[in-house]
């Protein structure tokens, strides 16, 4: 029961402002949506159906309130190889598969993976998208007159300006809102040259028909899309789940990422089944959305409504939209999901932490793709936490008189030894020094992980043994080893 309650909060919510935190959304996703369609190679139609679906069902299924999910330039990339190969209906049944996997990685509780994305590969990640964001809207601006830099300005300044004036009521509409009707007025009234959304493609004049899969189901079709599939699901499970970590840290509140991914998944197979390219969420409209009051699934769901309702109804209206107006809200967005503090913090954090941070943008950068700049990113951060739990390895010797004149050598080992320590555990030990001595090897206060641990144990055992010491070790935990043999070294 009380899960029902919660779910019905995350509607009821601050409807008015969930209202327009969403068409503040919608605004931002246009010309980005219509943007990844060509990336694509499909018309911006199918980008926009795909959208207005992906944004309805994630709403109702998604774990993550006030998450935008629509056609995103990351799963564009990737698909943008098989509609140039093999045409849009061999993406739209890779968009099924790949639906398909999502669901089967939300139901396995996958999205526990993400613990291995550490605040620096996410700091990258968002950093880097920022910048993406914002050099895209660069082409729209190339060759740009006076008069579309003055509306630029305009823009910014109802953006960043209106909230400041203390009018009663005024903070209640987002300024993007008005920043659009603004731009869109003066431009008709003025009679200004400026390109506008009608100019960016063909808009949809329609609802979305069933399209369904047309495709032949053999093992050819398989063998075409598979690949394309495990592509398309994995890049949108990252930057979903990147996105709402993002989200879980703006809002101070938990989502489920379990169901997040399944909802992904769900969303993923209706879209394409409505002829609609696959998606993932948006991380530019999402901080966008949640900067203006949303914190609920209303929101998401408006964003996609109002895309469509915009994109049909009011068709004739939306064209007149000036496309300065929409680069104006998406530098905003860029400007807000940049994480600036980031810069300061290079000074403060460790170096390495911040090598991590800069590799991740650079990568993203250079490679146009999000998760190869997040899978350089924490494969840096592996290696990194690596190095360093190997050089926190200790081995204290300490000589200590025995009966008879006789001297045993005790040794201490702490730290962490596995496969990048295994080396230095070896060398740390000189037999001739203990030449026919009783030995004593305390690893009480260490933690062998791995069989190449155990098989430095064995050597340095066998070492000593060679030399004709009488080994005993004290401390090793064998229920804690990962193999078989570990009561033998304990013995």
């Amino acid at each position: 029961m009380s899960l029902v309650r919660s779910e019905l909060a995350q509607w009821r919510r601050r409807p008015v402002r969930e209202l327009l935190a969403g068409a503040v959304a919608t605004f931002a996703l246009i010309p980005e949506v219509i943007a990844f369609s060509f990336v694509a190679g499909v018309d911006p139609q199918v980008g926009l159906y795909a959208s207005f679906v992906i944004s309805v069902v994630i709403a109702f299924a998604g774990g993550r309130p006030a998450m935008i999910s629509a056609a995103a330039g990351s799963v564009a990339l990737v698909a943008a190889p098989l509609v140039a190969t093999h045409g849009l209906h061999y993406l739209l049944a890779a968009g099924v598969l790949a639906g398909v996997i999502q669901i089967v990685f939300g139901l396995l509780r996958l999205g526990v993976l993400m613990r291995f994305v550490s605040s620096s590969v996410r700091t990258g990640f968002v950093n880097a998208l920022a910048i993406l964001i914002f050099s895209a809207q660069l082409p729209q601006l190339a060759g740009a007159t006076i008069a579309t830099w003055a509306m630029l300005a305009l823009g910014l300044v109802i953006i960043y300006g209106l909230p400041r004036v203390p009018l009663p009521g005024l903070q209640a509409i987002p300024s993007p809102l008005i920043c659009i009707v603004v731009l869109t007025l003066v431009t008709t009234w003025l009679g200004l040259p400026l390109k506008t959304v009608a100019d960016l493609g063909q808009l949809p004049s329609s609802l979305p028909g069933w399209h369904g899969i047309v495709v032949p189901l053999d093992m050819d079709t398989l063998r075409i899309i598979a690949g394309p599939a495990i592509a398309i699901a994995m890049v949108g499970l990252l930057e979903s789940m990147m996105t709402a970590r993002v989200v879980d840290e703006l809002t101070d509140s938990p989502s489920s990422k379990g169901r997040e991914c399944a909802g992904l998944g769900l969303a993923n197979i209706g879209a394409s089944l409505f002829g609609g390219i696959a998606g993932c969420g948006m991380i530019g409209q999402t901080v966008g959305n949640v900067r203006y009051g949303g914190r609920g699934r209303l929101s998401t769901l408006f964003a996609g409504v109002f895309l469509l309702v915009l994109m049909v109804l009011l068709k004739p209206w939306v064209s007149q939209v000036p496309v300065v107006a929409l680069v104006a809200i998406m530098v905003m967005v860029s400007a807000s999901t940049f994480d600036w503090g980031s810069l300061r913090r290079l000074v403060n954090h460790p170096r390495l932490s911040s090598v991590v941070m800069l590799s991740t943008v650079a990568a993203t950068l250079f490679s146009h793709d999000l998760s190869i700049g997040v899978g350089l990113g924490v494969l840096l951060s592996a290696l990194f936490f690596a190095w360093r739990a190997a050089g926190a390895l200790q081995v204290a010797h300490v000589e200590m008189a025995a009966a008879k004149g006789a001297v045993e050598h005790h040794y201490r080992v702490r730290g962490q030894v596995f496969f990048a320590s295994a080396d230095a555990f070896v060398d740390a030990f000189d037999p001739r020094q203990a030449e026919g001595a009783r030995v004593q090897l305390d690893v009480s206060a260490a933690r062998f992980w791995d069989v190449t641990a155990l098989a430095a144990l064995d050597k340095v055992r066998a070492r000593f043994d060679h030399h004709g010491c009488t080994v005993e070790v004290i401390g090793l935990q064998p229920r804690a080893l990962l193999a078989d043999g570990a009561e033998d070294l304990a013995g």
